[in-house]
């Protein structure tokens, strides 16, 4: 991967260097904003113990939350595949989408119209002040990577960032590997 740049649909992805920043660890962010002055994106990685009925009982839907950052952690946010169900959605990137009708995705829901590689919720989101970001990629803290997968959805956790450090290569193979929990070690 050569040295990219952030931009809208693209990944970050944590390096080794954060450790241990508890909402960072790990994380791959999906940017679904970047302009001169902020970035927003959601953390893919980072299942919590709820579904989506435990927050809306209204809901009879069991898809897994995931953390999407240290901000408005009491906000609900989603990225999605099917806009072609869900009007208003922003495109992000290879057929992602933010947002849309929350009713009628209620609705879609209840109805058991869609599958949880289709949807992917969060709580809070990750985001970034004017050169705030910058300053975070010059620490070494992020590297940038193209979002080419098929679905970014549909990737659990701890894989994903392994397999984004190998691809990587040089010394990040070698952290591709390490334990979650030093103390394990």
């Amino acid at each position: 991967m050569s040295k990219l740049k952030p931009k809208k649909g693209r990944l970050l992805v944590a390096a080794p260097a954060i450790l241990n920043d508890h909402s960072f660890n790990r994380a791959i962010v999906l940017l679904t904003e970047h302009t001169e002055t902020n970035s927003v994106g959601f953390i893919l990685n980072k299942p919590l113990e709820y579904s989506l009925n435990d927050l809306l009982p209204d809901i009879n839907c069991f898809f897994t939350i995931y953390q999407g950052g240290p901000v408005e952690q009491d906000n609900l946010y989603f990225v999605h595949r099917v806009p072609q169900l869900l009007e208003d959605s922003i495109e992000v990137t290879n057929g992602v989408f933010w947002g849309g009708n929350f009713k009628h995705l209620k609705k879609l829901l209840n109805e058991g119209v869609l599958e949880e590689s289709d949807i992917r919720f969060f709580l809070g989101y990750s985001g970034w002040d004017k050169n705030q970001l910058t300053d975070e990629l010059k620490e070494k803290s992020w590297f940038v990577a193209e979002n080419d997968f098929e679905n970014i959805l549909s990737y659990d956790g701890e894989s994903l960032w392994k397999n984004m450090l190998l691809q990587k290569g040089g010394n990040y193979k070698l952290w591709a590997n390490a334990p979650s929990d030093f103390n394990l070690n």
